[in-house]
């Protein structure tokens, strides 16, 4: 009886070595991370900031694999349907894209629910823009004019289903103001529309605009964020004016359902490394990227409360936008 006992002590002793070796040994090879846009953009430029910080935490190496299309949706629904969930396969996600996809489109079959969500990384805040030269000088000036001339403010968008698009969706639904909404096909023309006067303003991004305020050619009346930003500390947040517009775009990493959580907790324990990192920081603020970590369940929780809100919104305006 004895013999067995000491046994049984060493077996499950055995056990207990070899599952710390498997937790303490990944990653034991190259993680790929795959993108659902092409390289230059900014699911490529999150991942060109975070890749050096992350391999030096993990001491593996990223490779990256470029699956562009259809808004994201080409790479997601490999994610989630052709993908071994082994934890060596993640991918950088986009939101609203990563929602707005399955949401207007009912042909696209994945859903947020297929995936393990590690870590946002970065918002990239909407903003309102004018010319330099506009007669509109605050945010409150060009509601005003809209609410007396319903209809009559042209605002472009970088074009159907985007952060910008979907940011004036809200914007009207909070303010109960019309806007006549222009769309382009990137975020580019469409500040440059603004710039050149051809539209009233442009809802766009903080990081795609800010060389251009910071140059004088376009003035910023409002941002779309929790609180100001650092990089514009004297326009004001929709917010501050007394309404609830908190939109832009945010880019995170996420890999297929049901991931070893050894995988998950080490990678969620590095990017909280990293993102304590003062030359982590530094990197992200040369690049003009707003850091908004939020890990595991918190940033789960902000994927389906992203969902919800566009999915509600989408349900309401479809019908203007579908042929």
């Amino acid at each position: 009886m004895l013999k067995k006992s000491r046994i049984l002590v060493m077996v499950l002793i055995m056990v207990f070595v070899i599952s710390s070796l498997s937790l303490a040994a990944y990653p034991e090879k190259p993680i790929k991370m795959l993108m659902g846009f092409s390289p230059g953009g900014g699911s490529d430029a999150l991942a060109q900031l975070i890749e050096p910080f992350l391999q030096d935490i993990l001491d593996t190496s990223f490779v990256n694999e470029y699956k562009p299309g259809a808004t994201g949706a080409i790479a997601w629904t490999q994610l989630a349907y052709d993908t071994p969930n082994d934890g060596y396969t993640i991918s950088v996600t986009n939101t609203p894209m990563l929602m707005t996809n399955y949401i207007m489109n009912e042909e696209i079959v994945y859903h947020i629910d297929m995936f393990d969500p590690i870590a946002n990384i970065v918002t990239d805040p909407g903003i309102m823009v004018v010319p330099a030269d506009s007669s509109f000088d605050t945010m409150e000036e060009l509601m005003a004019y809209a609410e007396e001339n319903p209809g009559e403010v042209t605002v472009g968008h970088s074009g159907v289903g985007g952060d910008d698009f979907f940011s004036m969706l809200i914007l009207e639904r909070e303010t109960g103001l019309d806007f006549q909404l222009i769309p382009f096909t990137g975020d580019g023309p469409s500040w440059q529309a603004a710039m050149g006067g051809k539209i009233d303003a442009s809802s766009n991004n903080v990081g795609i605009t800010y060389p251009q305020v910071k140059e004088g050619n376009l003035k910023a009346l409002a941002v779309y964020s929790e609180k100001r930003l650092d990089a514009l500390p004297d326009v004001p947040t929709m917010k501050e004016l007394g309404y609830n517009v908190v939109a832009g775009s945010s880019r995170g990493i996420s890999g297929p359902k049901g991931m070893p959580e050894e995988a998950v907790n080490t990678l969620i324990a590095a990017v909280e490394e990293m993102a304590k990192d003062p030359e982590f920081q530094k990197a992200a603020a040369d690049r003009a990227m707003n850091l908004d970590i939020k890990t595991g369940d918190e940033y789960w929780e902000y994927l389906q409360t992203q969902s919800e809100i566009y999915g509600e919104i989408w349900e309401n305006v479809k019908d203007q936008y579908q042929n």
